[in-house]
């Protein structure tokens, strides 16, 4: 991604597509995604929904530069399920998604060029069900201040219309909002000129 492209596609609600061939079935989930840690929740998820399938491969593409990627063949033979669903993710240029598919066995085994050709189908159908959205990188930041600067801190926030997730007024007034990074070096020079006001990079979306 260059310094300038901040937008990235990726899906916001879960799909679902199917593949059939000689009697297995290949059932592909799409998620969004955000956190690896989530892995092992959705697999366990689809583990109990499908407790007589025979493999759950997946597929996961990360952040909005494309770079954090990993595959799970799950005993099926080495890069034919896995890989081939991070393939279709890389061909259609979409990110924060993961994609299990769940196989059931049909009883005859489809060989190296048909079990590519089965997980890819399967993962394509899913994605091509989902509805491919376009989202802008942002980069999430906290400002703290006194309430004497509310009133200039929430001019520049209502009329760059950065995003806030959350506020708290208290003895000290803290504001978490996320900004196009594209937008970032006008808002926060703004910020910068109100005296006292801390501002800390929190990590980007």
């Amino acid at each position: 991604m260059s310094l300038f492209e901040d937008i990235y596609k990726t899906i916001d609600e879960p799909s679902e597509g199917i593949f059939r061939d000689k009697g297995s079935k290949f059932i592909a989930y799409a998620y969004p995604f955000k956190d690896e840690n989530k892995v092992k929740e959705i697999i366990a998820e689809l583990k109990s929904m499908h407790p007589k399938a025979r493999h759950h491969c997946w597929a996961y593409r990360l952040t909005p530069d494309r770079t954090v990627f990993r595959v799970n063949d799950d005993g099926e033979p080495s890069g034919t399920a896995g890989r081939p669903i991070l393939n279709v993710l890389l061909s259609m240029d979409v990110t924060n998604i993961m994609v299990v598919v769940v196989r059931y066995f049909g009883g005859t085994l489809l060989g190296v060029p048909g079990l590519i050709n089965a997980y890819k189908s399967a993962t394509q159908e899913a994605l091509q069900i989902a509805e491919i959205v376009e989202k802008t990188v942002n980069d999430v930041y906290e400002v703290t201040f006194d309430y004497i600067q509310m009133n200039d801190v929430m001019r520049i926030i209502k009329e760059t219309e950065v995003i806030v997730l959350s506020q708290d007024f208290d003895t000290k007034c803290k504001i978490t909002f996320e900004i196009r990074k594209l937008q970032v070096n006008e808002v926060i020079g703004r910020m910068e000129k109100i005296e006292g006001l801390t501002i800390n990079y929190l990590r980007t979306i």
